[in-house]
């Protein structure tokens, strides 16, 4: 069975909303962590805004290791609505949400990746079909903005791993407890 794994930039209150705005230093640490975690993944579930973001940024961008795995992996998307843009292996899912990823972990394959999309994380989280919530940790209090973990049932993890950057960020990976 494959593993549904959310990869996350937060601030230390907890914000995920626009992380370029508080997560300003990155660092070979905060790379190999990214590196770790896209290296399993051959599938990634994102929002339509993410989408919609991303498609019109990384078709172009050289900066690596993302670039390379997020343009070739294949990405499915909640929406409602056609995809347009013509990026490459980009799927709109037809179905719920929860459903669709249900079915998805029961297929053959490596984990299948959440990345930047607060409400599909949200949702899988609140659904309990999320395997493993790996953060990085800005040190940086965000103040404002759409928080990660706000709304969610209680939820209980076990660290799996934690690191620290030179820059400062805490790299914490859990497995969610069911």
């Amino acid at each position: 069975m494959r593993k549904l794994v959310v990869y996350e930039l937060i601030s230390l209150d907890g914000v995920a909303e626009s992380p370029e705005e508080f997560l300003t230093d990155w660092d070979d640490v905060t790379d190999g962590h990214l590196a770790d975690v896209i290296a399993g993944q051959d599938a990634v579930l994102l929002g339509r805004r993410s989408y919609d973001e991303w498609s019109r940024f990384w078709p172009d961008s050289t900066i690596e290791p993302f670039a390379t795995f997020i343009n070739g992996v294949a990405k499915f998307v909640a929406t409602s609505t056609p995809l347009d843009g013509g990026w490459a292996n980009a799927t709109a899912i037809d179905t719920e949400l929860v459903e669709f990823v249900r079915a998805l972990k029961d297929e053959a394959g490596g984990d299948v990746g959440v990345h930047a999309s607060i409400s599909v994380a949200q949702t899988l989280l609140a659904a309990g079909v999320v395997d493993e919530l790996r953060l990085v940790v800005a040190p940086t209090i965000a103040g404002r903005g759409r928080r990660l973990l706000d709304r969610l049932p209680s939820i209980r993890l076990e660290l799996i791993r934690s690191a620290s950057s030179p820059a400062g960020h805490q790299l914490v990976d859990y497995r969610v407890i069911s």
